[in-house]
């Protein structure tokens, strides 16, 4: 059997690949857990709005990294 693909899989992700998701998940991990915490720190109902949208900006960025890996399910249910 041959190394070589006529058309590389959709389905390969190479380290490059893993580490770019990898920075990308922390980036917004760190992100959403600063975001949170400024929220507790903060009266001011518009820049609450504000920061509760950014969370969930950050939180969607995560589930889509987690979707591109196949770990969403094992993450929510575990």
């Amino acid at each position: 059997m041959s190394d070589q693909y006529v058309e590389v899989p959709k389905e390969i992700l190479t380290d490059k690949d893993l580490n770019y998701l990898s920075d990308m998940f922390e980036w917004n991990y760190g992100a959403l857990k600063k975001t949170n915490e400024s929220i507790s720190n903060t009266d001011d109902l518009e820049i609450i709005t504000l920061l509760e949208k950014a969370c969930s900006l950050f939180d969607s960025n995560l589930n889509l990294v987690l979707d591109i890996l196949g770990e969403r399910e094992d993450v929510n249910n575990g």
